[in-house]
């Protein structure tokens, strides 16, 4: 009982001084996090999950939220039905765009969204 007590207590010693910070590690902060790029991904599996996932102007408000310059991808993957030969179909569709120009890029968000209900009712 005594062995294990010891080694637990060594054990529990290097644990902690094995996390302590020395005077040269740098402390990361959220001041320090920059977004970058922000890319959104979204697959449904039929029409109607594709309206109620998500509106155009949901995306205006995160948007607004961001820095000028940073780089946008918006894509909608629309799964289909299963192939004869056991795979199954899908299409996706792409946008990127800059927080400079939000207002184009949810415009071609909006057209992505309206094509992607489209191919489900197509179907």
């Amino acid at each position: 009982m005594k062995t294990i007590i010891t080694s637990l207590a060594i054990f529990m010693t290097a644990f902690t001084f094995g996390q302590t910070l020395t005077g040269n590690a740098k402390k990361t902060t959220l001041k320090d996090a920059k977004v970058t790029d922000f890319k959104i991904e979204v697959t449904v599996d039929d029409a109607q999950e594709l309206e109620s996932t998500f509106k155009v102007e949901d995306f205006r408000e995160i948007l607004n939220e961001s820095e000028p310059g940073e780089a946008v991808t918006f894509k909608l993957t629309c799964n289909g039905r299963v192939l004869d030969n056991g795979v199954k179909s899908h299409v996706s569709y792409k946008i990127e765009g800059n927080t400079n120009n939000i207002d184009d890029f949810l415009e071609g968000v909006k057209k992505v969204r309206e094509a992607g209900i489209k191919y489900y009712n197509k179907k």
